[in-house]
């Protein structure tokens, strides 16, 4: 199957079968595709947790809109971004990237220098909402990657921010989370959103062309 028939097929589940995993393997593919995203000035400014303990997950349900998805999915990742951009993480992203490639630390030093002025002078919040986006690109390809597999998934913004943080203990890890993607296979009997028809917005209103 292409990658359009992938996205026709997959949809938000909405009921997990406790008792079916995801492999390792197939895991390990869905984040690497949510490590390879594109980011803003290749700063990659999150990082994504991958959460199996079902102490864990139990903890975490506590926050959850949909708390049986939570329970009951295989795995949950955890799409955390940067709490602020510093100094010494643009230094350390590009030392690596310089480093990886062969090239002399600093090489790059007249374009990060444009960075930190740019985003060190802004807000936290202003930081915060710049980096958020970032995982929204990494989300995007892991959801694709998963249809790929024939693995169900659920993208996921409706749970406590505060209870994820606490239980994962985000802060002292510089991060906050952003979003959660359920992870799993579908309890056909109680998977309502199934049967149901994919909907999205006709292309001739979806898409503005300029020729």
């Amino acid at each position: 199957m292409n990658l359009i028939e992938n996205l026709n097929w997959r949809h938000a589940v909405k009921a997990y079968n406790p008792n079916k995993k995801v492999s390792q393997e197939n895991i390990d593919k869905i984040v690497e595709a949510a490590r390879l995203a594109p980011s803003s000035s290749g700063l990659q400014p999150f990082q994504v947790l991958v959460v199996t303990n079902q102490d864990i997950k139990e903890k975490l349900v506590e926050g959850a809109l949909n708390p049986e998805c939570m329970r009951d999915c295989s795995h949950v990742i955890v799409f955390a971004a940067w709490d602020k951009y510093t100094e010494e993480r643009i230094d350390t992203v590009y030392d690596f990237t310089t480093d990886e490639r062969g090239l002399p630390r600093g090489r790059f030093s007249s374009y990060t220098d444009k960075l930190k002025e740019l985003y060190l002078n802004q807000s936290a919040d202003e930081n915060f909402a710049h980096i958020a986006r970032q995982t929204y690109i990494a989300l995007g390809l892991a959801l694709a990657q998963a249809a790929e597999l024939k693995v169900d998934t659920t993208p996921a913004e409706g749970f406590s921010n505060t209870v994820v943080d606490k239980v994962l203990d985000l802060d002292k890890l510089g991060l906050k989370s952003v979003s959660l993607m359920y992870v799993g296979y579908a309890d056909d009997e109680n998977n309502w959103m199934a049967s149901m028809k994919k909907v999205r917005t006709p292309k001739e209103d979806f898409i503005i062309e300029y020729k």
